[in-house]
């Protein structure tokens, strides 16, 4: 526990006096101890509702908030522990917040709030964050320590050239290549699939629908006109045309017959679950890599974040591994 007297008390003499007879005394239960550097319950509990406010988590009983509370904190203890610790390397390696640099913070926050003076900014403040100037300095003075070891402690040790970029495409290259795509055109004579099957009738004379379709473009007629005026697919407005779509995504049955067709050629009535369908085959496209030069910046970012996690979280182990840390509490420690 930690404690505070007011400015008029005297030391608290803690033998005798109880939470009614302490006069300016103030109790902040300590949690863990870092370095020496405390995490107080207060702290954990402003982290704690930061998450599930991020989270957008509004329980409706006091059951699912304390289930809430218990999955999020384990992460929230050791996100206080890392910023601690990083905060302390920070100021060990001399970095801090210049009142220059905390003034031009708080006039970047007035400015895009539209506040017009100091007291309507530390209203505000007071109002939604519960914060004091005092305590917003805090906040920001860690933030600025933690970006600044992370930038010269972390980031410059992380490198990636444009060799190592290439020998990555080379090695991923199934990332980069797009899928095989075709155009076609589609006559459908619906006679759809039931969960009973099909009538009989219904589907021969579908069948011999889409075979006199079928002959009528070979005996002369535009594909398309023929899909207007025969075609019960949705298509049939822009004349049975279908794609570029992925080749994948057809069904198996499109699939099979597509691969024997040559570009150009018409083939039999197929039997789907829709109906009869007379594909066209207009153009396919094979699967092919994205030239390097068009992915090169997105791999140079994907893979420097990747190596730069690594090494954040290499950072932290070396941290924590150096660091006496202290549970106060020994359920939190247990989380």
């Amino acid at each position: 526990w930690l404690f505070h007297s007011g400015s008029n008390a005297q030391q608290p003499q803690l033998g005798g006096q109880t939470p009614d007879t302490a006069t300016g005394l103030i109790v902040e239960r300590i949690l863990a101890k870092v370095n020496g550097d405390i995490i107080t319950l207060t702290d954990l509990e402003n982290r704690q509702v930061n998450v599930l406010r991020q989270q957008g988590y509004v329980p409706s009983t006091e059951t699912e908030l304390a289930r809430a509370l218990a999955d999020v904190t384990p992460g929230v203890v050791w996100s206080a522990v890392d910023e601690l610790l990083l905060v302390q390397r920070g100021r060990m390696l001399g970095y801090y917040l210049s009142d220059e640099q905390f003034e031009q913070l708080v006039g970047n926050i007035k400015s895009d709030n539209n506040f017009d003076d100091d007291e309507q900014f530390e209203t505000a403040l007071l109002e939604s964050e519960g914060m004091t100037v005092s305590d917003l300095r805090r906040v920001l003075e860690r933030q600025v320590l933690v970006n600044q070891v992370q930038q010269i402690e972390i980031l410059r040790k992380v490198v990636l050239t444009e060799t190592e970029a290439r020998e990555y495409y080379d090695a991923n290259l199934d990332e980069y290549t797009e899928n095989a795509t075709v155009t076609l055109r589609e006559i459908l004579i619906a006679a759809p699939e039931t969960t009973a099957g099909f009538n009989v009738v219904a589907n021969e004379q579908a069948r011999r629908e889409a075979e006199t379709a079928r002959q009528r473009v070979l005996d002369g007629e535009v594909f398309d006109a023929v899909a207007i005026s025969l075609s019960d697919s949705p298509s049939k407005a822009n004349g049975g045309l279908i794609g570029p779509i992925d080749f994948d995504i057809l069904s198996q049955e499109v699939q099979d017959v597509l691969e024997e067709l040559e570009i150009g050629e018409i083939s039999q009535p197929i039997r789907t679950r829709a109906g009869y369908q007379v594909l066209l085959l207009v153009e396919r496209i094979e699967p092919s890599p994205l030239p390097f030069d068009e992915v090169k910046e997105g791999i140079i970012e994907n893979v420097f974040n990747d190596r730069r996690i690594r090494e954040f979280d290499r950072y932290l182990d070396e941290l924590r591994g150096d660091a006496i840390i202290e549970w106060k509490d020994e359920e939190l420690g247990r989380a």
